[in-house]
């Protein structure tokens, strides 16, 4: 897919989208430019505060920013179908990471241009009489909330985008100076969530608007992360070049406190959030926008107007929603007979908008690894349950194709019923693979006695494994069809989840901060595996199951947790989200955890797993500047390749 570059607020004047994600949030008209005149009337600030909420579409769900996230990480590597994007992100020989093959570019353009819309409005607001504080401090978290995300991506970054550090800036500039990453944190992040965190509201202004409650998770985890970059235990490279030491004379420790401070109190104190009941209930389509989700960019699949998107076609591309495109691999291919003697090909399972298949990418795939030993307890946990989609059921009948079909071993199947099944375990009896008889195209194998064919966890290939079910489609206009599963998702994409608090809170009790009764790190990841061991719905079967092994899930916690241990279990609660590589960068467990993992080959029939290894450097825990910037930017050749982060020249 052809790569296309974001011109950055830096140099360019604001151009903004406005919309919405569902007709009760924001409604508001799209302008081409923002002035200060503007900022100064309550419709320009309103305005301005909706795109605070659309700029997040054309960051989470777009799959080459998430792919960045993901890709190269221990959980996730390239898929058959992968081209360089992918490819060069794993880092196991197919290519490199540079200026003009990483694909976090994707964020550079997007987080300026809305920083500088936030400045405006924080800066004009106060000549609006009748404007409130907590109005100004959604634009104050948002502004924070980008200068984190590229603060954690790319290092220091520049406060100054041509009027003056956090300034808000109406003409174009080709030069630029950046700032050092404590110089980001403690002028343009602290101060902004700190506002936030006093002047939000408990409940939100509008669904899915920033609360206190967010604001304290984003503040706490901020905290948490430069901690660790003042630590920095693996003496990890930092640019531009200075010393780790805090401009307001605070010590690592320090932050570490804070951020549990600030995230036990949010859990004791969470507003109109909560944790769901199950884990399954978190990550279900039909209950979108749920109360433990604290933020997302949202869709719609009633108005093409407010999705951003087609509602028929995806354009893949941003502010489609398509990241859970590219852990689908293309399950359609599968075939079955419609003969009980012979074989007489038939697609059964097609192509369908439901939450366990969708539109077939294949560009990433999961690690043996992730399937084996993240989730290697499948019984109790029900987060691989929910996480994955491990049988593919026969939808043929949703195509007009009637009567039943003839799969495996020549057993009848019919609509609903398993056609191809990821296994759980390695299974005593061998899988056969070898089996030509019953015409299994894309290579899987049988057992004696089952109608369906299957694979084993150990098993898995870059062209067939378990999908992504947490990201797949939900829609309720499918009628009897298959609906319109070459659209992107009409779903919106999560961003921040009222559980974090727990593994945040967690992490830094891990780091030394003074803990309250009954809020020890193994008191706080015991709250999240004991609710992981609840169920009410088995995706695998497909029927209800209400059963509560909460007490095995606290009895397996280890009296002592380590950031090994939560980071296992952060895999386990956010698997595929897209929090992966920041989780493994902020801790510099990334090259530990990551440096090889287990798969088998892209071609149909291969299961013989292989060890690839990584190379990943320090220098690669900063991504590069876009190559886009660097060429705009007028300044000496010496002074762009100073831009640039060490390794990328």
């Amino acid at each position: 897919m052809k790569q296309t570059y974001i011109k950055t607020l830096l140099r360019a004047t604001l151009v903004v989208i406005l919309f919405t994600g569902c007709s009760k949030i924001l409604e508001e008209q799209p302008r081409s430019i923002y002035t200060p005149d503007f900022f100064k009337t309550k419709s320009g600030l309103m305005g301005g505060l909706t795109e605070m909420y659309a700029h997040l579409r054309n960051i989470y769900g777009q799959a080459y920013y998430y792919n960045t996230c993901e890709t190269g990480t221990d959980e996730v590597t390239y898929g058959q179908s992968a081209d360089q994007n992918f490819k060069v992100m794993d880092l196991s020989g197919q290519g490199d990471i540079t200026s003009t093959t990483s694909r976090a570019d994707a964020i550079w353009g997007t987080t300026f241009t809305n920083i500088n819309t936030a400045s405006g409005i924080i800066e004009n607001a106060s000549s609006i009489p009748d404007v409130t504080n907590d109005l100004i401090a959604e634009a104050r978290l948002f502004r924070a909330f980008d200068y984190f995300l590229l603060v954690q991506t790319f290092g220091g970054v520049p406060l100054d985008l041509g009027a003056g550090e956090l300034k808000f800036n109406t003409n174009p500039v080709r030069e630029s100076v950046r700032n050092t990453v404590p110089e980001v944190y403690t002028k343009g992040i602290f101060p902004d969530f700190v506002t936030a965190v006093k002047d939000l509201p408990d409940n939100p202004r509008v669904t899915g608007g920033a609360t206190k409650t967010l604001a304290r998770l984003l503040l706490s985890k901020a905290y948490l992360t430069y901690g660790w970059w003042l630590q920095n235990p693996k003496n990890i490279p930092t640019y531009p070049a200075t010393d780790r030491n805090d401009p307001d004379g605070h010590n690592a420790q320090w932050y570490f406190q804070q951020a549990y401070d600030i995230a036990t109190t949010a859990i004791e104190n969470p507003g109109p959030f909560a944790l769901q009941p199950t884990f399954y209930d978190v990550n279900n389509g039909a209950n979108d926008r749920n109360s433990e989700i604290l933020l997302y960019a949202d869709h719609t699949e009633t108005s093409e107007y407010y999705n951003g998107g087609s509602l028929t076609s995806g354009s893949g591309g941003a502010p489609d929603n398509f990241a859970g495109w590219m852990m689908t691999w293309n399950y359609p291919n599968m075939t079955s007979s419609s003969t009980p003697t012979g074989w007489t090909a038939v697609n059964s399972v097609q192509r369908d908008a439901t939450q366990a298949l969708g539109r077939p990418w294949t560009r990433m795939a999961p690690t043996i690894g992730a399937i084996e030993n993240t989730f290697a307890d499948k019984s109790n946990d029900s987060r691989y349950d929910g996480t994955f989609t491990t049988v593919y059921r026969g939808n043929w009948d949703e195509a007009g194709i009637s009567g039943p079909l003839y799969n495996a071993n020549h057993l009848k199947i019919n609509p609903g019923d398993a056609v191809l099944t990821f296994l759980n375990e390695s299974p005593a009896t061998p899988i056969d693979y070898s089996n030509t008889t019953y015409k299994s195209n894309i290579g899987v194998g049988v057992l004696p006695g089952r109608a369906d064919y299957v694979v084993g966890p150990n098993d898995i290939s870059r062209i067939v494994y378990p999908g992504l079910w947490k990201l797949g489609p939900y829609r309720t206009d499918n009628g009897d069809g298959l609906g319109q599963p070459n659209a992107g998702s009409t779903r919106p994409f999560n961003i921040a989840k009222f559980s974090e608090l727990y593994f945040i809170a967690a992490e830094a009790a891990v780091k030394g901060a003074t803990t309250k009764a009954g809020n020890t790190a193994r008191d706080l990841i015991n709250v999240i595996r004991a609710r992981a061991g609840k169920w009410n719905w088995d995706n695998n079967g497909n029927v209800a199951k209400v059963e509560d092994r909460s007490a095995a899930m606290v009895g397996a916690t280890p009296t002592t947790i380590t950031i090994d241990y939560i980071l296992a279990e952060r895999s386990r609660e956010y698997y595929g989200e897209g929090y992966r590589w920041y989780d493994l960068i902020r801790t510099q467990e990334w090259g530990d955890l990551a440096s090889s993992y287990k798969i088998a080959g892209s071609n149909v029939g291969d299961h013989t797993a292989t060890v690839v290894t990584r190379n990943i450097q320090p220098y690669l825990y900063l991504r590069p500047i876009p190559q886009g910037e660097l060429d705009a930017l007028q300044m000496s050749t010496e002074a762009k390749a100073a831009y640039q982060n060490p390794g990328y020249e």
